[in-house]
C-alpha cells in the first residue's frame, strides 16, 4: 500500500523505527508546528471528533499515536468518567505529553505508555473506544494496525480515526500541494532540526488510503457501519466504525 512505502529517511530500517526517530527528533517543535501547519483548524477538527466520540459514552479509552497528548486530554476534559490510555512509539513525543497531563490536572485519569500499535499490550475486548488522529499513515502495516485497533475494541466499540488528506476541488488542490509541498518543507526546516521530517508529512498525506479506500481497510479488519466526513475542504477526513 502507498502509505507504508513511505519512510521519513529512506533508509534500510523498518518504517516503525524511522517513525519513532522523527518524532523523537521534533517532538520539542512539534506543537507549534502542529499548529502554524494547520492554521489552528486542527482543534476544530479535533473537536468535531471528541463530540462524535462522547455520544458512545464510553468508560475506557485507548488513543493510538497519541504524540503528545492534544486528543486524549481533549477526550478526558470533556468526558470526565473516560479513563484515557495513550500509547505511542516515541518516548520523546511522550515525555511533552506527560508535562501536558500534569500541568492541565489529569494525571489520574490520563496514562500514557510506550508502545507499537501493531502490537498493543491489551487484551482483546478491553476498551469502548479506540481513537487515532493524524498517526495511520505513519503505520508500517495499516491492515494489521486496524486488526490489532479491532481487537481490543469491546464489541459495540467505537473506532474514531482523523487523517490529513487531499483536498480534490480545482481551486483548492493546487494550493493545497504548494502549501504543503513547499510551505510546510520550508517553515519545518527553519524550526526543526529534523530537515526530512516536513517533507515525508506531504509525501505520506498525498499516499495514505482516502475515503472509501479507507472504509474498505477498515472493513477488513472485521469492523462495520463505516464512515466519513471530509473536513475543511477535504483538507481532513473523520473516518468512524464500529465493532
Amino acid at each position: 500500500m502507498g502509505a507504508e512505502r513511505i519512510t521519513p529517511y529512506g533508509d534500510s530500517r523498518h518504517k516503525t523505527e524511522q517513525v519513532r526517530d522523527m518524532f523523537d527528533s521534533i517532538a520539542p517543535a512539534y506543537d507549534f508546528m502542529n499548529r502554524a501547519m494547520t492554521m489552528g483548524i486542527d482543534k476544530l477538527w479535533r473537536r468535531k471528533a471528541v463530540k462524535m466520540v462522547k455520544s458512545s459514552t464510553p468508560a475506557s479509552l485507548l488513543d493510538v499515536a497519541t504524540g503528545t497528548g492534544d486528543l486524549a486530554i481533549k477526550l478526558a476534559r470533556t468526558m470526565p468518567g473516560c479513563h484515557v490510555t495513550g500509547i505511542d512509539l516515541s518516548e520523546g513525543m511522550l515525555g511533552v505529553g506527560r508535562r501536558k497531563v500534569a500541568d492541565a490536572g489529569l494525571s489520574g485519569r490520563i496514562e500514557f505508555r510506550q508502545a507499537d500499535c501493531l502490537a498493543l499490550p491489551f487484551d482483546d475486548n478491553t476498551f469502548d473506544a479506540v481513537t487515532v488522529a493524524y498517526g495511520v499513515r505513519n503505520f508500517e502495516r495499516l491492515a494489521d494496525g486496524y486488526r490489532e485497533m479491532a481487537r481490543v475494541l469491546k464489541p459495540g466499540g467505537l473506532l474514531c480515526v482523523i487523517e490529513l488528506s487531499t483536498p480534490r476541488g480545482a481551486v483548492t488542490a493546487p494550493l493545497y500541494r504548494f502549501y504543503t509541498r513547499h510551505v510546510i518543507p520550508f517553515v519545518g526546516r527553519l524550526v526543526s532540526k529534523d530537515v526530512r521530517a516536513y517533507s515525508y508529512l506531504p509525501e505520506s498525506i498525498a499516499a495514505v488510503a482516502q475515503g472509501d479506500d479507507m472504509l474498505a481497510l477498515m472493513r477488513d479488519a472485521g469492523l462495520r457501519d463505516t464512515a466519513f466526513r471530509p473536513m475543511t475542504f477535504g483538507a481532513c477526513t473523520i473516518y468512524t466504525a464500529r465493532k
